[in-house]
């Protein structure tokens, strides 16, 4: 990730550096503040909303599969005294299979391309694909070069965020 970070801020650095002059001096780049268009879109804070129910409903769904796990021990650790060799290996098998089956319903849920995964891209795509949108349609009427994230920026002239005008034209959108 750091790597990530490193490489992207050389390439803007490099960008600057050979950017031509009058290009700057005409204010043809501009840029956004994504982080605060997250924060302050609707249309965002309703998508995490979502997000956050379903989250919390998975996360049930794992801890009650785990509980389970939790009452065969304590089954088990009762009854250890008075089972049967073979009774106790059923049980620890069966203990063996639900940790298991819980392991995946994990991963299935949280782990890489899990439900997790694919219901955050499902709801923030079409986000993205209107910010996307609106920044197109804002560089191409005001004959923009470059918007770019102030997320990677070190700093920029406030008067060269256009993060209100492009929370502006969201809002239009719905």
């Amino acid at each position: 990730m750091n790597h990530m970070l490193v490489k992207v801020a050389l390439g803007l650095l490099i960008l600057v550096l050979v950017m031509p002059v009058s290009l700057l001096a005409q204010g043809k780049i501009v840029f956004i503040d994504s982080y605060r268009i997250l924060l302050e879109y609707k249309e965002f804070q309703d998508a995490q909303v979502q997000l956050d129910r379903e989250a919390q409903e998975w996360k049930v769904e794992i801890e009650e599969a785990y509980n389970e796990i939790l009452e065969l021990e304590a089954q088990l650790a009762k009854q250890a005294l008075i089972l049967s060799d073979t009774k106790k290996a059923e049980k620890e098998a069966e203990i063996e299979e639900k940790k298991v089956a819980w392991e995946r319903l994990a991963n299935e849920i949280q782990g890489p391309g899990g439900r997790a995964e694919k219901r955050n891209a499902e709801l923030s795509e079409p986000i993205n694909q209107k910010v996307q949108q609106v920044l197109e349609t804002i560089a191409l009427e005001e004959g923009y070069a470059m918007i770019l994230n102030a997320v990677s920026l070190a700093w920029g002239k406030p008067e060269l965020d256009i993060t209100d005008r492009v929370l502006e034209e969201l809002d239009k959108l719905e």
